[in-house]
């Protein structure tokens, strides 16, 4: 199989699918790789690197145009749009949910659509989305601290407190990956913290694994208010996998948090769980609402690249190994959690979820 790496074109975008190191399982029988000029650039990664493990370097345009599969990180972007083929596999993060422009384009190139975020291990995890979802959860709380700071905008807090003053209080909503690693940065510098969500057995498994000070707290409507009413960080960590972000932050309760607090909505990739959430970029991150600061970067990880990179590459690895072995329909049928992958194939929806997102869209599920 010819599997192709591109240069990702994404705002701020520096990560990259595939590392050097990673490209010794995959270069053997009758796989060709090919890697768009300076696309490990931004995590380290020279071309170089990637001849010497026997890669070819190619342009953008040959690299589209001869690739079976396409594995890069974030989702194909507007001007990647006339460079699909039909039949062509992208796996990659697509978010799709998200988007129906995004899911509109990728329909009409005839693209299989094979999804990081919904690919299933086999006790029912996302394997591919937990590491970027680990880095997200921690830096929510490194730029909400950061942000937080008079001089950037923010109340003047300093989340850890110091002796015989009160710490900041964080609020996480959502109990998943993001949520666990953001309460631990927390916890760790000092931060009074409690965590929402609405599965009880997994706030006791919380309970019993972190610091202190955190505290879990069943997410009713009262609850949720009253926690993002005293917050300084409050840090939506909710994802339904394949569909939108729920809206649990309205504008009515946003005006009523502490002047100059911070939101970080992690889930604005998937629409965001804030109503005034919209997706800003590395170079632009934050804007005002109500007093409100609002982080709202939709590839949070890639601020890390290096980390990132090497983190997603690994978890990656073996499921792209599997799929330029055996081919598609045969990576497909290999459990009911790989099948989850599949979100677009021969000009139709495959997931459910995203076809219930898009009713006016073809699908076939």
């Amino acid at each position: 199989m010819i599997i192709g790496v591109p240069r990702e074109t994404k705002k701020n975008e520096f990560r990259v699918a595939v590392t050097p190191d990673g490209l010794k399982s995959l270069l053997h029988g009758s796989h060709e790789i090919l890697i768009e000029e300076g696309a490990g650039a931004g995590s380290g990664y020279l071309d170089d690197e990637y001849r010497d493990k026997g890669a070819r370097v190619v342009s953008r345009e040959e690299l589209f145009s001869r690739a079976e599969l396409i594995v890069k990180v974030k989702e194909p972007q507007p001007e990647e749009f006339s460079l699909l083929r039909p039949g062509q596999i992208v796996f990659g993060y697509f978010h799709l949910a998200a988007s129906e422009e995004l899911t509109r384009a990728c329909l009409d190139a005839g693209i299989v659509a094979l999804a990081f975020e919904t690919l299933e291990g086999p006790r029912g995890d996302l394997p591919l989305l937990a590491p970027m979802s680990a880095i997200a959860g921690r830096l929510s709380i490194q730029v909400g601290a950061h942000f937080l700071e008079k001089a950037h905008g923010g109340s003047g807090v300093l989340l850890g407190g110091v002796p015989g003053v009160t710490p900041g209080h964080v609020t996480i909503i959502g109990a998943g990956v993001v949520g666990e690693n953001a309460a631990r940065i927390a916890a760790g510098i000092g931060a009074d913290v409690v965590i929402l969500d609405v599965d009880g057995a997994r706030l006791s498994e919380l309970a019993g694994k972190l610091p202190p000070n955190v505290r879990t707290l069943y997410s009713s409507e009262g609850a949720l208010e009253q926690e993002a009413e005293r917050a300084d960080l409050l840090v939506a960590a909710v994802y339904l996998r394949g569909r939108r972000a729920p809206k649990l932050i309205e504008r009515a309760l946003l005006s009523r948090m502490r002047a100059g607090s911070v939101l970080c909505d992690v889930c604005v990739d998937q629409g965001g769980a804030a109503e005034t959430s919209r997706p800003t970029t590395h170079e632009n991150p934050v804007f005002v609402v109500d007093g409100v600061t609002h982080y709202c970067v939709a590839n949070m990880p890639g601020a890390v690249p290096r980390t990132s990179t090497n983190a997603l590459a690994a978890a990656v690895l073996p499921s792209l190994r599997q799929l330029a072995d055996a081919g598609l329909e045969a990576f497909l049928a290999r459990s009911p959690g790989q099948q989850k992958a599949l979100n677009l194939a021969r000009g139709a929806i495959m997931n459910p979820d995203v076809a219930a997102t898009f009713p006016a869209l073809p699908a076939a599920c």
